[in-house]
């Protein structure tokens, strides 16, 4: 009785800051606790007003409106319910898409990831700090980006991305229900899934957005890319994920990156050729239009250009541009993208092919090159003069005169004007006499009307297999030609619209690597003045409407008109914009889609393709068709008397968990050999 009384009047003499002091370090205790304790996803502060974090592969679109995790569990490839699992290989870019989502709103939300500890302490990481400005466009020391992504309306489908007349055509996010074996299906547009609803698109880096807020009942992607060194050591890397609200961590994920042992070649099996306007470009980042290599207004763009060139580099994609217009000399500009110096840590590149000069220029891009008019002796002296060049400074990159773009092969005064272009390309005795020749026209027709061009590029929804079989194996009997394939259409390919399947761009490198296409062409990257059917300046953070005419609408297809389409064209955002100045970001380099992210992933999964295939060439082919059964020329027609149409479903699937299933299997495969895979390997598409 007596010691307990004294412990009573012990407590009750214990001096009141000394009791705060004690309930301040059983607080602390408790918050560490939860916050290694805590499960993932579960908010760390009771007013937390995200109700659920999760993850996936990216490819799984996940609109504005949807809450999944608030449906009930999720789990995919990336995410078991807790953890976030992802892998690749050295000289890779990794991604994932976190998905936050909200019941009642969330304002003033954050994301930080920036560091994975791996074997032996290794790191892959970006500075604890920010980068401000045009700093997110140097990449050295950088190796893990985060980007908020914002989301444009589809209103209505896109015409020239695929056909409507078989409602299996259409991506699976925006197909009416009710499809039966002839494509029929029924509903309106409002019976689509995706109809007038908002779609990821648009990745800002998350520095130029440091805060974001969810509206209620709806959720917010925040995109991450992971640039493996290729100095990494294979083996498992972790990290968490930290998303903060109002500037207090109320949620934490962690992370698991392992590693593969091996690296991806800096040159890319599945090669490409992006176009980009430099009149749009100008116009939009400085308020001046005609930027004319020479001008004042074509020297200030030129910095901006070459931000856009390192953006599709580090996304494994090659720039095409031809500013002399077929007369040399080339630009310095050129001539360091050429070269590989603007790919160098100097200039605040690091990432795929750093130090590697570009692999392709077209001359006289689309068919705008100054001596068609000349004589033989003009021809001779101008071919002479590129051949020379090109082998003095850029050996390794493929060239070619663009003669015409898309030519009507029934006028038959234009072919004949083209075959008098190449019979005067042939009769040179000089080394301007090996100078190739690109037309955009289908093989068919490239065999039937201009047999001695030597690089013919496919766009088609359809084709007859047997006789397209043929004329490409007529093309490509002579080790100086090649097929390329231009833009995409569904069912014979993925498109590249705004509300197709996020495997959409994928399949494209897959499709590449199965029929041995030499390089994938889409036309353009930077359409912001929609000049050749609306007549007028695209808001591009706005609309996702970015050529074609919006006239009126449609019960069934939403709005339409000529050519309406979503995304056409437009692959990046401008990061400053003069004519639409509410939106602009003011960084002097663009903002990519999250399509161009798309499209990298299959163009690194074609790498896997073609190591995997020098392991075991069987067993990769049974991968590859697998994964794209029926594609370009494979899918045929309906009826051969009209080769334009087919009923049929697509071949592939829109699910990415498969496709990373199939990354996986490749990547066994590969692991397989005796000896590391160098990076500096050179694979050639194809074989």
């Amino acid at each position: 009785m007596h010691s307990d009384s004294a412990r009573a009047r012990a407590r009750r003499f214990v001096p009141m800051s000394l009791a705060r002091a004690a309930l301040r370090r059983v607080a602390l205790l408790l918050t560490l606790t939860a916050t290694v304790l805590a499960p993932a996803g579960v908010a760390l502060a009771a007013d937390s007003k995200i109700s659920a974090a999760w993850a996936n592969e990216g490819g799984d679109k996940v609109l504005r409106h949807e809450r999944r995790a608030g449906a009930g569990a999720v789990t995919n490839s990336v995410w078991d319910g807790t953890k976030i699992r992802v892998f690749g290989a050295r000289n890779e870019v990794v991604n994932f898409a976190l998905v936050l989502e909200s019941a009642t709103g969330a304002s003033d939300v954050s994301v930080a990831f920036n560091r994975l500890t791996g074997p032996g302490g290794a790191v892959i990481a970006s500075p604890s700090t920010p980068v401000k400005g045009d700093a997110v466009f140097d990449w050295t020391g950088r190796n893990i980006e985060l980007f908020v992504v914002q989301y444009l309306q589809i209103r209505g489908l896109s015409k020239l991305s695929y056909d409507t007349y078989d409602e299996r055509h259409v991506p699976s996010k925006m197909r009416r229900p009710g499809i039966d074996s002839w494509g029929g299906a029924k509903g309106g547009w409002a019976d689509r899934p995706g109809a007038d609803r908002y779609f990821p698109e648009i990745a800002v880096p998350h520095e130029l957005k440091p805060t974001f807020a969810i509206p209620s009942n709806a959720s917010q992607t925040v995109w991450a890319d992971v640039y493996v060194p290729r100095s990494a050591k294979s083996g498992t890397y972790t990290g968490n994920v930290v998303v903060r609200e109002a500037g207090v961590e109320t949620k934490r994920i962690p992370i698991e990156l392992t590693v593969r042992d091996f690296a991806l070649p800096e040159q890319p099996a599945a090669r490409t050729m992006l176009a980009f306007g430099v009149y749009d470009i100008s116009e939009r980042y400085t308020g001046k239009r005609w930027a004319d290599m020479g001008t004042p207004e074509f020297d200030a763009v030129v910095p901006i250009l070459q931000k856009h060139w390192q953006v599709m580099r580090r996304h494994r994609i090659t720039p095409a541009e031809d500013p002399t217009h077929g007369v040399l000399p080339l630009p310095s500009s050129t001539v360091e993208r050429l070269n590989g110096t603007l790919y160098s840590s100097k200039r605040g590149y690091d990432g795929p092919g750093a130090g590697r000069g570009d692999d392709v220029y077209p001359i006289g891009f689309y068919g705008n090159w100054k001596w068609k008019d000349g004589d033989a002796a003009e021809f001779a002296k101008r071919s002479d003069e590129w051949v020379n060049w090109f082998a003095k400074n850029a050996p390794n990159t493929e060239y070619f005169l663009y003669l015409v773009d898309e030519p009507d092969p029934n006028n038959g005064a234009l072919m004949s004007q083209v075959n008098g272009w190449l019979d005067k390309l042939k009769a040179n005795t000089g080394p301007g006499k090996n100078l190739r020749t690109f037309v955009t026209m289908s093989t068919p027709h490239v065999e039937q009307y201009l047999p001695r061009v030597n690089v013919a590029a496919n766009w088609y929804a359809v084709a007859d297999t047997n006789p397209f079989q043929a004329a490409v194996d007529k093309l490509m009997a002579s080790p100086a030609n090649a097929q390329y394939q231009y833009n995409g259409k569904r069912p014979a390919t993925g498109s590249f619209a705004v509300e197709d399947d996020g495997v959409s761009p994928r399949m494209l490198a897959w499709a590449q690597m199965k029929k041995g296409i030499a390089r994938w062409f889409f036309w353009e990257s930077t359409y912001y003045y929609d000049f050749q059917t609306k007549g007028q300046q695209v808001n591009v953070w706005q609309n996702a409407n970015t050529y074609g005419k919006d006239d009126y609408f449609d019960a069934v297809v939403g709005r339409t008109g000529f050519n309406y389409s979503n995304g056409d064209g437009v692959l990046f955002y401008p990061g400053t914009d003069k004519l639409f100045a509410s939106d602009s970001l003011g960084v002097g380099g663009p903002i990519a889609s999250l399509r161009l992210k798309y499209w990298r992933r299959g163009i690194q999964d074609a790498d896997y393709i073609a190591l995997a295939r020098r392991i075991d060439a069987a067993g990769t082919a049974a991968i590859v068709n697998r994964m794209v059964p029926k594609v370009l020329w494979e899918v045929g027609v309906q009826e051969a008397t009209d080769p334009t149409w087919l009923r049929a479903d697509i071949s592939w699937s829109v699910n990415p968990d498969d496709w990373e299933t199939a990354r996986r299997q490749l990547a066994d495969i590969i692991e397989r050999r005796a000896k590391p895979q160098t990076p500096s390997v050179k694979v050639t598409p194809g074989t």
